[in-house]
């Protein structure tokens, strides 16, 4: 079985594959100052309470924006489990093009999320990761990567909102019911999905009026992103796990190695 784990800013996202069923997926805090021991401790645990054997895990694949928790991920994945995890990085055979960007830049999760949408929806694609931070990356049809644009993520801009003002309260990100808001959560909650949905239209039409596509599919995926996707008509599916499989997806790619 495959391991793939994926290193948020907030979470980490791991996911084990057996063939190409993903059959089960977990999440753990990204904490910098944990050890290797613990971990290891909390993914093989976390393995076992799913009912699975971790003798039986066989490659690790990992894809991380936060540089500060690979010493001790690594080292716990080779001490807990005894594998060499494979790191998305330079080098690693993804099978998408990145000619405009210096590769360097792009983050891994980017690339593996660029790699999942145009292998399984095909191109051009607009992948939407709504993340720590909310990132639109457009694939050609070729498999070139085209373009990305970053913004700040809806609970960066919650977290403005409550902790640099002196009375507005902190508050569960939702849906309203209303942009008319009458108090003081609901216009919170209004202004932050509904000022979201409005930034995820317009930069979908502008990115792909610049760049003179007219027939381009757009995925969604990231965890507050079922909330904006489910209020636009212009992202077409959302795909919780596809970070996930693209990290299968690249493991497979890179077997010889």
């Amino acid at each position: 079985m495959l391991l793939v784990i994926d290193v948020g800013n907030t979470n980490i996202t791991l996911g084990v594959f057996e063939d190409v069923n993903l059959k089960t997926t977990f999440r753990l805090t990204t904490n910098t100052s944990s050890t290797s021991d613990e971990y290891g401790l909390a993914i093989t645990n976390l393995i076992k309470a799913k009912k699975l054997n971790t003798e039986d895990i066989t490659a690790v694949t990992i894809a991380s924006v936060v540089p500060k928790i690979m010493y001790s991920l690594t080292a716990a994945i080779i001490k807990y489990l005894g594998i060499s995890p494979l790191i998305v990085g330079i080098g690693t055979k993804t099978g998408i093009k990145v000619t405009n960007v210096n590769p360097k830049e792009l983050g891994a999760d980017r690339v593996v999320d660029a790699v999942a949408a145009y292998e399984i929806y095909g191109g051009p694609v607009l992948v939407i990761d709504f993340g720590t931070a909310i990132t639109y990356d457009l694939i050609t049809s070729d498999g070139t990567f085209a373009a990305g644009v970053t913004c700040p993520g809806l609970r960066i801009a919650a977290n403005a909102l409550w902790n640099d003002t002196a009375k507005l309260p902190e508050i569960e990100i939702a849906m309203p019911d209303t942009i008319l808001a009458k108090d003081t959560v609901t216009s919170m909650q209004a202004g932050l999905v509904f000022g979201c949905i409005g930034q995820t239209e317009y930069i979908i039409k502008r990115m792909l009026k610049e760049a003179g596509i007219e027939n381009c599919r757009v995925i969604a995926t990231g965890g507050l992103g079922k909330i904006i996707s489910d209020a636009t008509d212009l992202i077409e599916i959302y795909d919780v796990n596809l970070t996930l499989k693209g990290l299968k997806i690249i493991t497979d790619k890179n077997k010889s190695r």
